[in-house]
């Protein structure tokens, strides 16, 4: 049987203001961690998952995201009149990814409203969610982990990861019984105030939902900061179906923030055979310490 999880939602539309001036003129989606796109590591999280087609929703000025995964036909045909087989095959292979589409949030109006906009694309499908800024490493992949459990389960799954206490209030925060891997929800809140978070483990930008959420996302009011909230219609979900945890135990990267950024561009330098040893050199000298 095939994955009954085929499509999937990337939202992109925000204006990526915590990256200014780079993202002036330029998507936040598209700054790059050593040469690839931040983007494109979401994408090929989604392929290695199982999903075939993908809907990205942009904003205006996205227009980079778009000419990035089409084919560059002038740019083929330069790389193949140098005879640079290499990057011939990288830059052909971009383009072949997946079968991605687009749609345009008007407005920024919140995570929920950007997930609503992609309705007529998924239709009454399962689907995923990824977002952006979480760059999630693990095998097999962070989503396929989830899309088994959500066919196992017949239940929408969240991914969930333990952050400091003291950084509660910047996440959706799942309220499960602890230890377990997979776990039923018992409530899920919004950025919850210091110090009424009711646990430590916060939803970290993968979902697959039942096309359901939908009709909750389109009747449901403006949240904190006047957006539609994904996380109150999920609870709501939670209320008149099950919604399930999963406890991720790979890396993530938070790219959307200046210190994650740098973090994961270190982190994926390490991983690199033609740049590890020349980037561990330079970071010891930097740090005053000499290398064994």
């Amino acid at each position: 049987m095939g994955n009954i999880i085929r499509k999937a939602v990337i939202p992109a539309g925000g204006l990526g203001t915590r990256f200014l001036p780079a993202t002036k003129a330029q998507p936040k989606e598209m700054l790059p961690l050593i040469d690839k796109p931040a983007i494109q590591y979401i994408v090929e999280e989604a392929v290695r998952s199982g999903i075939e087609s993908i809907v990205i929703v942009s904003g205006r000025h996205k227009r980079a995201i778009e000419d990035h995964f089409d084919k560059s036909y002038e740019l083929e045909a330069e790389l193949e009149a140098r005879n640079n087989e290499t990057m011939l095959s990288v830059v052909k292979e971009i383009s072949q990814l997946a079968d991605i589409y687009y749609v345009r949030q008007k407005e920024p109006l919140g995570l929920g409203h950007a997930v609503l906009c992609a309705r007529r694309f998924i239709a009454d499908e399962p689907f995923a969610v990824l977002l952006g800024d979480d760059i999630l490493t693990s095998e097999p992949p962070c989503l396929r982990q989830m899309i088994d459990i959500y066919e196992e389960e017949q239940s929408s799954v969240v991914a969930v990861m333990e952050v400091p206490w003291d950084q509660t209030h910047k996440y959706g925060i799942v309220d499960i019984e602890q230890g377990k891997r997979v776990s039923r929800v018992r409530d899920i809140i919004e950025k919850p105030a210091p110090g009424q978070a009711p646990s430590n483990y916060a939803v970290v930008g993968r979902y697959v939902l039942h096309p359901s959420i939908f009709g909750l996302l389109e009747s449901a009011k403006p949240g904190k900061a006047g957006e539609i909230q994904l996380t109150d219609s999920l609870q709501e979900l939670n209320r008149l179906s099950s919604l399930t945890a999963f406890r991720f135990d790979g890396r993530r990267h938070d790219v959307g923030d200046k210190l994650g950024f740098v973090q994961a561009t270190i982190d994926f330098a390490l991983e690199r055979e033609d740049l590890a040893e020349d980037v561990r050199r330079y970071m010891l000298e930097r740090l005053g310490i000499h290398a064994k």
